[in-house]
C-alpha cells in the first residue's frame, strides 16, 4: 500500500491535468507496487476535493464490462468512476472538445435509480427493482494518464477516464423490454462507425449495476436513490475531434447525438 502522503501527492498531479488538460506518465510505470486499493484511495481523495469545491455528485459509472471493451483496452477487470453534475449533457448539447484529452465516445445505457441500492449481496433482481427508468447515453471519455500500456491501477486512479456524458433519447421502464437486446448503431459525420447489444455488458447491462453495486460495498459505499449509473460501453471507443457531430441510433429507445467544438 502506497503511503498516505503518496495518494495525496498522485491526486494532486490528476488534478492539474483535469484542470490543464494535460496527460502524465503512467502511475504503474512510477509506483510498481501500486495496488487496486491504492488507486480507488486515489480516486476517492480526487472526488472528495471535488464536492469540497462545490461539485455535486450525481452518480456512477462503470467501465470496461464488455469483452470489446476489454479487447480495446487490454484490462480484464471492471472499474468505476464517479460523476459529477457538471459532466451532464442534454441531447443535442455542443461540447467544448479542448475540455478534454485523449476524447473518445462510448454507447452505453443510464440507469437511474428510484431507491437506494447497497450491499455485498445486491442481486439482478434488486438492481430493476430500484430503477425507475433505463435511457439511452453516451459518455465522453477523458483519459489524463498516457494511454499506451495503462492498467487497471491507473485506469481507476484517473476516475476511470469519465469526462462527461450525455442523455437522451426516450427512457424506458426496467421491466417495458428486453434490456438485453437493447442494440445501437453509433454514427460520426453521418458514417456508421460501431454499432452494438446492450447484452455485451456482463450479458445483461443491469449485470453492471450489480457488479459496482458489490463493489461499492467493500469501499463501505453505495448508490442513492436518483443516482445516475452508466452500465458500461458495448462498442470500442470511437476517437472524435474539433468539428465532428455524433449521434447513436438505439431503435425504439430514440436516438441521441452531440457536436465538438
Amino acid at each position: 500500500m502506497l503511503e498516505p502522503e503518496t495518494i495525496t501527492a498522485i491526486a494532486d498531479e490528476l488534478a492539474a491535468a483535469e484542470r490543464d488538460r494535460t496527460t502524465v506518465p503512467l502511475l504503474t510505470a512510477r509506483y510498481p507496487g501500486m495496488t487496486v486499493e491504492d488507486s480507488y484511495a486515489v480516486q476517492a481523495e480526487w472526488r472528495r476535493r471535488g464536492v469540497a469545491a462545490g461539485r455535486r455528485l450525481v452518480g456512477r459509472k462503470i467501465g470496461l464490462t464488455s469483452k470489446v471493451m476489454q479487447a480495446a483496452t487490454g484490462i480484464t477487470e471492471p472499474d468505476y468512476g464517479a460523476i459529477f453534475a457538471d459532466m451532464v449533457y442534454e441531447n443535442g448539447s455542443t461540447i467544448e472538445h479542448a475540455r478534454f484529452s485523449n476524447v473518445r465516445i462510448e454507447v452505453e445505457l443510464a440507469f437511474v435509480l428510484r431507491t437506494d441500492l447497497a450491499g455485498p449481496d445486491t442481486t439482478i433482481f434488486d438492481v430493476l427493482r430500484a430503477t425507475e427508468y433505463v435511457v439511452p447515453a453516451l459518455e465522453v471519455l477523458s483519459s489524463r494518464l498516457e494511454m499506451q500500456g495503462r492498467t487497471i491501477v491507473d485506469t481507476i486512479s484517473d476516475n476511470a477516464a469519465m469526462g462527461a456524458m450525455v442523455l437522451g433519447g426516450n427512457p424506458v421502464g426496467p421491466q417495458d423490454v428486453d434490456l438485453r437486446w437493447v442494440s445501437a448503431l453509433l454514427y460520426r459525420n453521418e458514417t456508421i462507425e460501431e454499432s452494438g447489444v446492450a447484452a455485451a455488458v456482463l450479458n445483461h447491462p443491469a449485470a453492471g449495476v450489480v457488479w459496482l453495486a458489490r463493489k461499492l460495498a467493500q469501499h463501505d459505499d453505495g448508490l442513492a436513490a436518483g443516482d445516475v449509473v452508466l452500465a458500461g460501453s458495448f462498442t470500442r471507443p470511437m476517437w472524435v475531434h474539433p468539428g465532428d457531430t455524433v449521434l447513436a441510433d438505439y431503435g425504439r429507445l430514440g436516438t441521441i447525438s452531440c457536436r465538438f467544438r
